[in-house]
């Protein structure tokens, strides 16, 4: 973990880990054929061996172990050459086996780590494994009038389970590292990362101390499928469980559910060791061997990592770390990036029109930068006008207001129609410029005394009087020289 300063909340230190299942993007299950399509009508999509029904055997994906090899390269980890998968016992209604085939002892992924930003300063959270296992079903409540039913359609879709060690120490830190941990599986694709179906599920481990002593009694709140419900869910928490210890009670170990509702977690069980789950190896399973062949032929396919992007756009475009981080925010938003600093040859510019101006029109319209209608060519041949002073910033935000109505595709026909050429003649601008000095003589000696709003006042004026058409550096330069 990177050092920082210890915070403390109301005397007591906290302690965060995380447990975090992604769903991997395989089309079909982990051990079986079955589609693993989001939305199917209940139980059309659990075959017999995801039921386990007698005579039947599991079968590896040898895709959900090749996103798990992209996962341990992405973050630094061991690969293991040999990893055995074990089943963990225990009775649920939505658990057809009454066991989960999983990987305790050896996981194909060891070690790790995952670095983000909080503020200024950079973390870094040790990740103890991930391991492959499947799902479970899901129970089902609401369409039930004093019953539940079970959906198993879930049953024995492929998951990474990413541990942690107790590394966070805060609930920033926490949201923070399961924000970037989020964009590292949909990065590299091994996960949609799409919360509310359950593709990315996050378990934190919350505990509380007096700095110095030894690790607090945990308690682990399940399935937070929102970075808002988690930080409101772990401040709760740890709210909670300091006000127990101040009230003379001990934290008993469980599992608590969040209800953002009411803002508060409650007690689901209380929380199994390993031994409880009575861990054995599979015996319908042969150990998983992945040849240093595999493993390199994963390391050539893997994409230029968020981290590696961000330095290089340091690098190569000049941009400050701020722009390039929030710029690789996304590998779409990335590229769009690129392609625009690329054909417009202002890549500051780019940097500026994309985080803000399409960032913001995206953001108001809740649409990804994929389904943009403006085109990174489109805002390229924009901002290049901008860059030869033929519009002006405000002027090229009425024309992009264009494109993204679809009023026009064409950059300049949009400008000449609507007039907006910047006026750039000298001669006319200094005529301008002379009748703005000659009717405001009151602007002209307040410059002239030392008052900055003056002369802004005045450049307001020039502005109005060309109908917004002048240029403004010009503008400034032109109305220097003539006030002396």
């Amino acid at each position: 973990m990177s050092k920082s300063k210890t915070l403390l909340v109301q005397g007591y230190e906290v302690v965060i880990g995380f447990e975090t299942h992604a769903q991997l993007s395989t089309r079909s299950k982990i051990f079986s054929r079955a589609s693993t399509a989001f939305g199917a009508e209940p139980n059309t999509q659990a075959c017999a061996v995801d039921l386990a029904l007698p005579g039947t055997l599991p079968v590896m994906n040898r895709a959900a172990v090749d996103r798990a090899i992209r996962f341990g390269l992405a973050v630094g980890s061991h690969i293991a050459p040999r990893s055995i998968f074990a089943r963990k016992n225990y009775f649920y209604p939505d658990l057809p086996k009454g066991y989960q085939i999983s990987q305790f002892e050896i996981p194909v992924v060891q070690g790790g780590e995952v670095s983000f930003y909080v503020g200024d300063e950079q973390k870094t959270v040790r990740l103890v494994r991930a391991h492959l296992e499947e799902d479970a079903g899901k129970s089902l409540h609401e369409d039930f009038v004093g019953q539940s039913g079970i959906d198993l359609n879930r049953a024995g879709t492929p998951l990474l389970e990413i541990v942690t060690e107790p590394d966070m120490r805060s609930t920033d830190e926490a949201v923070a590292y399961a924000r970037e941990l989020h964009k590292i599986v949909t990065w590299i694709g091994i996960c949609d990362g799409n919360m509310q179906e359950g593709s990315f599920r996050c378990d934190a481990n919350v505990s509380v101390r007096k700095p110095g002593a030894p690790l607090g009694t945990r308690r682990e709140i399940k399935n937070l499928n929102s970075f808002r419900f988690m930080q409101q869910a772990i401040d709760y928490e740890i709210r909670w469980q300091i006000e127990q210890l101040e009230d003379g009670y001990e934290i008993q170990q469980a599992t608590v559910l969040f209800d953002p509702d009411t803002g508060e977690t409650r007690a689901m069980r209380v929380k199994e060791d390993s031994a409880d789950y009575r861990y054995f190896p599979d015996p319908d399973l042969p150990p998983l061997v992945v040849a240093p062949e595999w493993v390199e032929q994963v390391r050539a396919e893997l994409p230029e990592l968020p981290r590696q992007m961000a330095a290089r756009f340091v690098t190569d475009y000049g941009l400050p770390e701020y722009d390039a981080s929030q710029l690789t925010l996304s590998r779409a938003m990335a590229a769009f990036f690129e392609d625009t600093a690329r054909a417009s040859g202002q890549p500051k510019l780019s940097s500026n029109w994309v985080m803000g101006e399409l960032s913001r029109r995206l953001n108001a319209d809740e649409r990804d930068v994929a389904d943009s209608p403006v085109s990174s060519a489109q805002l390229a041949a924009l901002i290049g006008r901008i860059a030869d002073s033929t519009i002006s910033n405000a002027a090229g935000r009425q024309v992009f207001d264009a494109l993204w109505n679809g009023e026009g595709s064409e950059v300049d026909a949009l400008i000449e129609a609507k007039g907006l050429k910047q006026m750039n003649d000298t001669g006319a601008l200094e005529q301008i410029i002379d009748e703005v000095i000659a009717a405001n003589p009151g602007n002209v000696e307040q410059y002239k005394a030392g008052k900055d709003k003056a002369f802004n006042a005045l450049v307001g004026q020039v502005m109005k009087a060309s109908k917004g058409k002048a240029n403004p550096g010009q503008v400034n330069a032109l109305l220097k020289q003539k006030l002396g």
